[in-house]
This record gives C-alpha cells, structure tokens and sequence, in this order.
C-alpha cells in the first residue's frame, strides 16, 4: 500500500499517527528496555568517556529516546516513503519533524503511564504491609510504638526497593 498523496489530508493525518507508534516503540524499546541494558550502558559510557566529541554524542543518540526517535524516523522514512502536505522533498521533511513530534508524545505518555503504575503498586503494597501488621498485632493500634513503627518501616522499605528491580 502506498502513502496517500497531499490532496489526502485526512489518509495522511491517520498515516502520521499510526506511523508515530512503530517509531515510538522501537526508540523506547532501545533507550528504556531491559533487552538492550547492556548495550545502553556501553554507550553511556563511551557517551561520556569517550575522547573525542563526535564519538560521544554517536553514543549519545542510543542512550536519549529523543535524539534516537530522529533516527527511527529516517528509517521509517525511508521504509514507507511517507510524505505530509505536500508531493517532493519539502513533505518529507514536514513529516519527519511530525513524526518525531507524535512520536514524543507517544513516550511521554507511555512514561508517565508508567511512572503512575509503579506509584500505584508501591502505594498498594505499602497498604499491605499496613495491614498484616495490624492484623499481627491482632487487630488492635499497637502501631504507635517504636519497635512497631521500625518494623513497618523495614518492610516498606524492602518492598520499596523489590518494586524498582
């Protein structure tokens, strides 16, 4: 299927927001993911140890999904031969800069998404932990006492420290 052409304004607004996801997940998959830790390390590393300028800011680009998500969307560019508003060169350039754009706020959603997730799983097994010690305690407020309170407050701090792993 080809990418419709400029007369199209509506096939290419549904083009540019559904072409913004791939791009938003492979730049987030590769700055943020698990799967790709150790080479995002290594690049940290050279993006800050390197000796020379250009080799740290090439390193740079796979440690920051901004700087990554214009990389990803070259590619996409290239793959789909998408253009915005217009038929030459000029629509290809509008809808990288659209695509990076979208493509953004896709992240920043998705991180702020997440961050909320994790807020919720911290708070809910902080309440947990609440109540098996007042259910321990046999259900009476014995929770004011200092040996207690450092009790549940080790095992908040245990549970703080099993949700960010």
């Amino acid at each position: 299927m080809a990418p419709p052409p400029s007369s199209q304004w509506l096939q290419q607004i549904i083009w540019l927001v559904l072409l913004a996801i791939p791009i938003a997940c492979v730049a987030w998959t590769v700055t943020h993911e698990e799967i790709f830790r150790e080479p995002r390390e290594y690049c940290a590393d050279r993006s800050r140890n390197a000796p020379r300028l250009l080799t740290r800011k090439f390193f740079y680009l796979f440690t920051c999904e901004y700087c990554f998500s214009h990389y990803v969307t070259i590619f996409f560019l290239i793959l789909t031969r998408y253009r915005l508003l217009l038929d030459d060169w000029r629509g290809y350039l509008i809808a990288f800069f659209a695509l990076v754009a979208i493509a953004n706020v896709y992240m920043s959603s998705f991180g702020r998404l997440r961050q909320e997730v994790k807020t919720e799983k911290l708070t809910a097994k902080q309440k947990e932990i609440e109540l098996e010690e007042v259910q321990a305690n046999g259900g009476t407020d014995q929770g004011s006492d200092a040996s207690s309170s450092s009790s549940t407050s080790a095992r908040i701090s245990k549970a703080r420290s099993a949700s960010s792993g």
